[in-house]
């Protein structure tokens, strides 16, 4: 209940178009990554899963996340994380059991306004199914040891993973900066 004079409370308002058309200048394109971890069961310590790229003129032919992918409009990140974890590897999740890594606020080689991110890093270690290529912008799908990742690991990636497994990732990572 709001007092005398006072406007209702609608919810979140969306800003006008006069703001947008003279703030609007930049812009973030949002993703979502998901890294399935699991321990070896041999000893070997912790493994993720990676897919190598293929076919997307974005690092054909390096490793990256187990499912990654850009957050639709009107989705959360985790709705995307959830979302691109069934589409790419055939696995369900839970939201709940998604672990925030970090958030890599990243420039990818210039100031244009398709090189502006921000990406979204989750774990997960508890997923419905068998992990397998569902779409073809992969080639290979492989379990890895943190301590011996493959030399070519999508530079941003690689950072996420190498902070995780050196206990040194921020909440916030700036990458290409």
């Amino acid at each position: 209940m709001t007092g005398a004079g006072e406007p209702e409370d609608d919810g979140p308002r969306g800003y006008s178009a006069e703001y947008a058309a003279a703030h609007g200048r930049f812009a973030l394109i949002p993703a979502a990554y998901v890294f399935l971890l699991d321990d070896d069961g041999h000893g070997g310590g912790e493994r993720v899963l990676l897919q190598r790229r293929a076919g997307t003129g974005f690092y054909d032919g390096w490793w990256g996340a187990s499912a990654a992918g850009h957050v639709d409009p009107g989705e959360s990140a985790v709705d995307a994380a959830v979302r691109e974890a069934a589409e790419e590897i055939g696995v369900g999740l839970e939201a709940s059991d998604l672990v925030p890594l970090t958030t890599l606020h990243r420039r990818a080689g210039s100031d244009a306004a398709a090189d502006q991110r921000v990406d979204f890093a989750f774990s997960c270690r508890r997923w419905a199914g068998h992990p397998s290529l569902q779409e073809q912008t992969a080639d290979a799908l492989e379990w890895f040891p943190l301590a011996a990742l493959p030399d070519r690991v999508v530079h941003h990636e690689r950072a996420v993973l190498e902070g995780l497994r050196d206990g040194t990732l921020a909440a916030i990572t700036p990458f290409g900066f």
